[in-house]
């Protein structure tokens, strides 16, 4: 009996999200110059030329590795937040969630390792997508009188990001670096220095939650 058009590329679909998954795991255990396409077939349960039929190369196993983490980078950034909220508590929201994200997302964590790997030309800079949407997010912070007088939002952006990937890069084999806990103590040490009075005492490090 001839498989269906329909059935058929639905399986193929679901072997190359094991695929990618099963890639990812590889990656974020073992680092991406040291892993090998035997270990990411055996652990998808397929043969390594069903893994060559999807993904002619290690690179492009990393390559769709990164674009799965880049989806799962955006849908953390353009999640929903209270209406008013300011748009410091959204980029304090967002960073806890984003590091929530990465402690229990081995495909957002693998493709935020590999935007970091030396050895590749990153498809995509996950890293730099985070930044953007930190300068941002401050920026309209900032346009909307939230930052305090003397503080530039390009200089805090700067600041933020730096202390965030060094908390991403940390939890990857530390994950108390993206604890909630340790993401609200970095956002008490700074806030004050960032924000207005005024608003200061309207925003929860800890991070709020819709509904």
């Amino acid at each position: 009996m001839t498989e269906q058009p329909m059935v058929k590329q639905e399986r193929a679909a679901r072997t190359r999200d094991t695929l990618i998954r099963s890639a990812a795991e590889v990656f974020d255990r073992e680092g991406f110059p040291v892993a090998s396409l035997t270990a990411i077939s055996s652990l998808a349960g397929v043969s390594n030329g069903a893994l060559h039929f999807h993904f002619p190369s290690k690179a492009a196993l990393a390559d769709a590795v990164e674009g799965a983490a880049l989806t799962r980078l955006l849908a953390v950034t353009g999640a929903e937040h209270a209406n008013g909220a300011s748009r410091v508590q959204v980029l304090v929201d967002v960073t806890h969630g984003l590091a929530g994200a990465l402690r229990a997302d081995v495909v957002l964590r693998a493709g935020f390792e590999l935007s970091g790997e030396v050895s590749r030309s990153p498809l995509v800079d996950l890293r730099g997508h985070w930044r953007q949407w930190v300068e941002e997010t401050l920026e309209r912070a900032d346009a909307g009188g939230e930052l305090r007088p003397e503080v530039a939002a390009g200089d805090a952006g700067g600041a933020v990001v730096a202390a965030t990937v060094g908390l991403e890069v940390l939890g990857a084999r530390d994950a108390e670096w993206l604890s909630a806990a340790t993401v609200s103590r970095f956002w008490r040490l700074i806030l004050p220095t960032l924000v207005t009075p005024a608003l200061l005492a309207d925003l929860e490090a800890g991070g709020t939650r819709v509904g």
